[in-house]
């Protein structure tokens, strides 16, 4: 799941973002897992990878996701529960890039299995809700700021 609000616009955020998914991608590729991409901001959650095999990727298949609006986590969480519910894979994983700026307190999907939270989180006075969250879920915390933590 990308966190396309527009917060993520702040600090190079999306594009930083951007590059993490990209290495993701590139990981499952190698693998030959399975993936799906959710993109979420303002009011919506957009499909823009449907579940499928891992391919290659280039930076010309995220250059045009953009960023703006707020921030439908529950919304974008409850989409990805319903596609991870659908997934026959051995080990379902949900990957949440985004920088905490929600006040929306989702339940973790109960269909994944493992769960990492990736927290962009660059404003002055932090609000730690991606760590909280990631607490919330039992996921794995990763500060962006600090990848190999």
């Amino acid at each position: 799941m990308l966190d396309c609000s527009a917060s993520m616009r702040s600090d190079g955020n999306l594009a930083r973002a951007k590059g993490l998914l990209l290495a993701l991608m590139q990981e499952a590729y190698q693998r030959r897992d399975h993936v799906a991409l959710l993109c979420f901001a303002g009011e919506v959650v957009e499909l823009r990878l449907p579940p499928r095999r891992a391919s290659a990727w280039n930076d010309d298949w995220v250059a045009p996701i953009a960023a703006g609006g707020g921030t439908p986590l529950a919304l974008g969480v409850q989409r990805a529960g319903q596609l991870l519910a659908k997934s026959e894979s051995r080990q379902r994983w949900l990957w949440l890039l985004t920088d905490g700026r929600s006040s929306e307190n989702p339940a973790r999907p109960e269909a994944a299995d493992m769960v990492c939270v990736v927290d962009f989180e660059a404003a002055r006075v932090p609000l730690h809700r991606a760590r909280q969250l990631a607490t919330q879920w039992d996921a794995r915390y990763v500060a962006a700021s600090n990848p190999n933590a």
